[in-house]
Order: structure tokens, then sequence, then C-alpha cells
């Protein structure tokens, strides 16, 4: 198997990531931090009516921490909680294109796990 997909879309969402901003007023926010490897990240929610009306991050993070949360966020911009809980592990890793190395399997986690922190207060 190629990693040309994976580090194509890595280095795209990389250089020009989506959703890289504060947002105004945020209703939901956390900070989280890979340990490993240095990468801190801060997601910020507005959530209405159990959806994700606006969603966006900050990060000092490596290249797959960050195209992670650029995919992250184009993704669940306008989900329900729902769909937000019913997102897996799994699934973030494959919107990366799969290849992702197992020792920066956490780097790749790391939106999707500050998100749930963000939102575990957040009425179903």
């Amino acid at each position: 198997m190629s990693d040309a997909p994976y580090l194509a879309l890595v280095v795209e969402h990389y250089r020009r990531p989506r959703n890289q901003r504060a947002l105004a007023s945020p209703t939901h926010v956390h900070e989280g931090a890979n340990p490993m490897c240095g990468d801190r990240l801060r997601m910020e929610v507005s959530l209405h009516d159990g959806r994700l009306a606006e969603i966006g991050f900050q990060a000092s993070a490596c290249a797959i921490a960050t195209a992670s949360a650029s995919l992250l966020t184009e993704r669940l911009s306008g989900a329900t909680l729902g769909e937000v809980s019913e997102l897996r592990d799994d699934d973030v890793v494959a919107a990366l294109g799969g290849g992702v190395p197992a020792a920066r399997r956490s780097c790749a986690l790391l939106p999707l796990r500050v998100l749930r922190q963000a939102l575990g207060d957040a009425p179903a």
C-alpha cells in the first residue's frame, strides 16, 4: 500500500488548515496536549439546538494533528451531538487517508479527544 494519498492529504491540510481560528463566542472550549510529542490543541464549539453551529481550533502541533483537526472540523460542522458521539477513532484515522503509523496515532486522535472533552458537559 502506498502512503502517497495519506501524505498528500496531511500536507494539504497542514499547509492550509480549515477552521483554524478562534470563535467569537464559543459555548464549549477545551485545550489538550500530547505529552509524548508536545502537540497542543484548543477546540472551540458554538453549540446551538444540539448542533455544532461553529467549530474551530488553534494548534501548535505536528502536521498529523493539525491535518486531523482540520478534517475533523470540516466533517463535524453542523453535526448533531449524536453524530459526534458516533464518530470512532478509526473514522478519524481513515479520514486522513489511512497509513497513519501506529506511533503517530495519538497525534491523529488528539483533536477528537479534545473535542470530546470540550463537549463532555453538553446536554444530549
